[in-house]
Formats: structure tokens, sequence, C-alpha cells
């Protein structure tokens, strides 16, 4: 199994350079069958990335430019009338593929963005009353610029709940942005190889789904989600599903290091990703100049780690 992420992680570095832990933990957000928010500047690789992924998995991919004119049934399909046959036939949206990239989505209205809750948590679309299943496996890969750029809005909580992760690509550094001068990211994507197909990438889901995880690491995840609802360090802490997206990433983590079972490490290394986003500091973080970042680490110093036998 290492081996196949391994050369998932390898395909995909062909395009995104110098930036192997997000490729690492966006991989691991999949393998979890969770979504990824990527929020960064213009520029910066994001579209890039979920294209490569795409096509390292081979899957079917589409993408949706999130501007204030983009309706719900853009997303989710609609109901045409047909003159020739009197009746009405259903037009299929962008979601009905397998990576969907919402490009930007907090430059569009709160109604369109909210056509996204029922498709990222249940996997179908309902129109008019008919609920109609997505193709298997579907994710979101969304692109936010920060906000109080142009044209841009908070996206609601209950939203980015629904985002197993949240990350950021950054600048490159300086010898990666050489490299990047000299070639054509958008050209190396043709040279980006499939590494498995649907079917497999399905089948991996599955292992990662079904890894070992001891008692005690239940009751450590626990502890680590209740620690984020201490009201004098968070006004909002991580909800269920954000302590399930925690385990589920955690999972996954350790099956791309080829492990079948659960390290207190694999959740140390994915923690911030899942819950930097779910959080929000109390007045008293806030006025005492801490960030998400440090709060969090703290959270992770505080809570005892547990003994595997």
């Amino acid at each position: 199994m290492q081996n196949k992420t391994d050369l998932i992680r390898k395909e995909v570095k062909k395009v995104i350079q110098g930036k192997d832990d997000v490729i690492r933990l966006t991989l691991c957000a999949i393998l979890a069958g969770g979504h990824v928010l990527l929020e960064d500047i213009p520029g910066v690789g994001k579209t890039t990335l979920a294209m490569s992924i795409a096509r390292a998995l081979s899957l079917s991919y589409k993408r949706m430019q999130f501007t204030p004119d983009v309706l719900p049934s853009d997303l989710i399909g609609y109901n045409l009338y047909d003159k020739s046959t009197n009746s009405f036939h259903f037009q299929e949206g962008s979601v009905y593929t397998n990576l969907f990239l919402a490009d930007e989505i907090n430059r569009t209205s709160p109604k369109t963005q909210s056509a996204l809750l029922e498709v990222m948590e249940e996997g179908q679309a309902t129109v008019e009353g008919v609920t109609r299943t997505l193709p298997k496996p579907f994710f979101v890969i969304a692109t936010e610029n920060p906000f109080g750029s142009s044209g841009t809005q908070r996206l609601p909580e209950s939203q980015l709940d629904r985002f197993m992760i949240c990350l950021s690509i950054g600048y490159p550094d300086s010898e990666n942005a050489v490299s990047i001068l000299k070639g054509n990211s958008s050209a190396n994507i043709a040279q980006v190889e499939q590494v498995v197909n649907a079917e497999e990438l399905l089948e991996m889901q599955k292992q990662v789904e079904n890894l070992y995880v001891d008692e005690s690491l239940y009751d450590y995840i626990v502890d680590l989600t209740e620690s984020t609802r201490n009201p004098e360090f968070f006004a909002l802490g991580l909800s269920p599903r954000g302590s399930i997206a925690l385990l589920k990433m955690s999972k996954a983590h350790a099956y791309m290091r080829g492990r079948d079972f659960l390290l207190p490490e694999d959740i140390h290394d994915v923690f911030h990703c899942v819950a930097s986003h779910r959080v929000k500091l109390s007045a008293k973080s806030k006025a005492s100049g801490q960030s998400v970042e440090n709060t969090l680490s703290n959270v992770l110093k505080q809570v005892a780690i547990p003994k595997i036998s």
C-alpha cells in the first residue's frame, strides 16, 4: 500500500514542487473520503494541484469558477423542457463527477455555496424533490482567496465544517521558484501518469477505514476534541464531525506510512489541518496575541499521550 501512495505523490510532484506536506495531506484527505479547502492567494498552484491529482488517480474532473452570478442549478442541475417530447429531462450540473474543483468558492453567493452542503455531506444532490447519487468516489477540492480580498466573503461554519482539512500552499522557496521559472507547470500536467483508477482508489479507502485503532486512541481523540471547547481559549471548538474527520485523517496518515494500525503521532501530524478552520479563538486568546496555530499546539502539549500496548 505504501508503494501506491508513494507513486501517486511522485507523479503529482512532477507539477507541484517543494510542497510535499501539502501533497501528502491532500492525498490523506482523499483516502479518508473527505474534502479539501485550499486557502491562499491566487497563483500559487491550487488549481494545478487538483488537476494533477485527478490525473494521477484517473478520475473524472470538472471545474467551476465561482463568481457572484453562478446559480445553484449550475452545480446540482435542473429540469429542462423538451418541446419535441412535451416533457422535462434532467440536465446534470457540474458536481456529477469524481473530483469537483470549486475555484474561488468564497466569491459566490451564500445561496450557491449552500447548494454544496448536501453534496459534500451525503454524496447526493436533490433537485425538485428528486435525489440523485453522485459518482463514487466523489470529493471536492475548493480554493478560496484570503478573506478581505476583492469580492470575497466568509464561508459559513456549516460549510467549513464539511471540509475535512484546510491547507495553505504558500510561496515556493528560492530553489523551487527557479525550477518553476524554467518549466511550465501547465504543460507538465500532461506528464502526470495514471497510478490507480477509481475502483482501486475505492479499495484503498476501504483499507483505510478498516485500519486498526487501539481503544485508548479513541479516548485520546475525544480528549483533544473536548480541549478545543474550553471557553477560556476557544469561542468555538471542534464538532463531532470534526472529531470523526480527525480519526479518518489519522487513519489515512498511518496508511500512507505503510502501517495497518494507528499511532499517536499520526493524530499529531494531521491535528492542525483538521482543526484550524473549525475552531475560533476566545476574546481572551485574541487579546493576548495568540494565534490559532499556537493555541492548537498548546492543546497537543497539555493532553496526555496514551501509551499503546
